[in-house]
């Protein structure tokens, strides 16, 4: 039922049959205490308008709404950061915060995250973009990456064991020779996309973050025998600060979670190819 509707208001402010009563029932005016006559034209009640109580339910609501939208994060944080109990529940904001990301760079990586719970989980956005980049597959921008975002002695520690996992034997199996490169007309092509992180800890100058991704890898090409496939990882890194930045000093991997497969259907390698040189990958993460 409309405002309208209720009786005896509206858009015709006189009294009509509509129920009570009935028709065929008589009415009885009592004189109008003001001696004006009941029927002329002089003064009667005003009939209220469905219009007014439109606009004061319209009030309401829009207040109701705004104390909604005030107290949804909980502490009050204006970016509208969910305040997380002792458990840690609760998910990071992937919303804008108005913060700028970091101008500063180590080569092309983004370098000087803040020492709190953005910066972390930005660092760790950021690395597991690079770390899953194409250029882990060069041994010598390997080598720059791993000095940009592991400790040194992290670095130190890493590098022989890589350079033997990415052996010319394990390259030949990706489809590239020994340098890492793909054969003449091929693309290669290996990219981590974040899906959204999370703050295990962050106690002084350490920090532990997950990094939810999904991933692009394989090689686009008419003779390929590894085509460009999807993979669902959680990437976990335990953060240090040195200087004004937070470097990797350990990470592990995991499978998942993995959502159902869509319905849509693969592309053709020529479609992947061209793709991938009309869209760069992300710079920044986060």
């Amino acid at each position: 039922m409309s405002f309208g509707d209720e009786h005896g208001y509206g858009g015709d402010s006189g009294r009509k049959d509509d129920g009570f009563g009935g028709s065929g029932q008589t009415r009885t005016r009592l004189p109008d205490p003001r001696g004006t006559d009941p029927y002329g034209d002089g003064p009667r009640r005003p009939g209220r308008s469905s219009r007014s109580l439109v606009t004061v339910v319209g009030v309401v609501v829009l207040l109701i709404a705004a104390i909604a939208f005030v107290n949804r994060g909980g502490s009050g944080d204006p970016a509208g950061n969910t305040t997380k109990g002792a458990s840690g529940a609760g998910a990071d904001p992937t919303a804008a915060t108005g913060v700028k990301p970091v101008t500063g760079k180590n080569g092309t990586i983004p370098s000087g995250f803040a020492k709190d719970e953005q910066g972390a989980a930005s660092a760790a956005a950021n690395y597991a973009v690079v770390l899953g980049s194409d250029g882990m597959f060069h041994q010598d921008s390997r080598h720059t990456i791993v000095d940009s975002v592991y400790t040194p002695e992290a670095a130190t520690r890493l590098k022989g064991p890589q350079d033997q996992a990415y052996s010319p034997e394990f390259l030949r199996k990706l489809g590239l020779d020994a340098e890492g490169n793909p054969p003449q007309g091929s693309d290669f092509i290996s990219r981590t996309i974040p899906v959204g992180t999370k703050v295990e800890s962050l106690t002084g100058d350490t920090a532990k973050v997950s990094v939810w991704y999904t991933g692009l890898i394989g090689m686009s090409g008419p003779d390929s025998t590894d085509p460009v496939s999807t993979t669902w990882k959680t990437w976990t890194f335990e953060l240090s600060r040195l200087g004004d930045d937070w470097k990797i000093v350990t990470e592990a991997q995991k499978d998942g979670p993995a959502p159902v497969p869509g319905d849509v259907a693969a592309s053709t390698a020529d479609e992947i190819s061209k793709a991938v040189e009309q869209y760069g990958g992300f710079t920044y993460a986060r």
